[in-house]
């Protein structure tokens, strides 16, 4: 009977790390692909937000008596400026929701901009105009590619730490 939990007792042990050890190295590829796909998003939305001042600039020269809509864009980017995760966030709920609502502020903002300027037919031909709108329209594509691929990201980790044998890699060394 000794021998036999002897037995036992050495094969657990043995078969326990052999287990626990298999996927860890993917789990941690996993994770650090979710951390790329944020800087990636992130660096978007700093694209967006470094596009602003000069859109801004543009539209006041045409259409000076729009402070509101202006005053709205320029508070919105600053509030996105404030409000930033970092890789530790990534799992806090209310951070990324409060991260998103600053965000989608933002960009109610440049929706509502640039329906004024459908009021403003010489801004419209303003090259420069057309070639931030055009940047602007690019970076929006961009983001939401980020953000897809963000997702895709957290959907490739979530099943790696829940699949076997990597959910007992997650339990017992994570």
């Amino acid at each position: 009977m000794l021998k036999r939990f002897v037995l036992l007792l050495i094969v657990a042990l043995v078969t326990l790390p052999v287990l626990s050890g298999c996927g860890y190295n993917q789990i941690q590829k996993n994770e650090e692909g979710v951390f790329a796909a944020w800087a990636d998003v992130e660096a978007t939305y700093q694209r967006r937000s470094d596009l602003i001042p000069n859109l801004v600039e543009t539209v006041k020269a045409y259409a000076s008596h729009e402070k509101e809509t202006l005053q709205a864009v320029t508070e919105a980017r600053a509030s996105v400026g404030k409000t930033q995760i970092n890789t530790g966030d990534l799992g806090n709920a209310a951070a990324m929701q409060k991260f998103q609502q600053a965000q989608g502020a933002l960009s109610g903002a440049l929706s509502r901009l640039l329906v004024t300027v459908e009021r403003y037919p010489d801004l419209k031909a303003n090259q420069n105009f057309l070639d931030l709108q055009h940047q602007l329209e690019g970076t929006e594509n961009r983001i939401n590619v980020a953000r897809q691929r963000y997702n895709k990201a957290v959907q490739t980790f979530n099943s790696s730490i829940r699949t076997f044998p990597n959910n007992l890699t997650n339990k017992f060394l994570l």
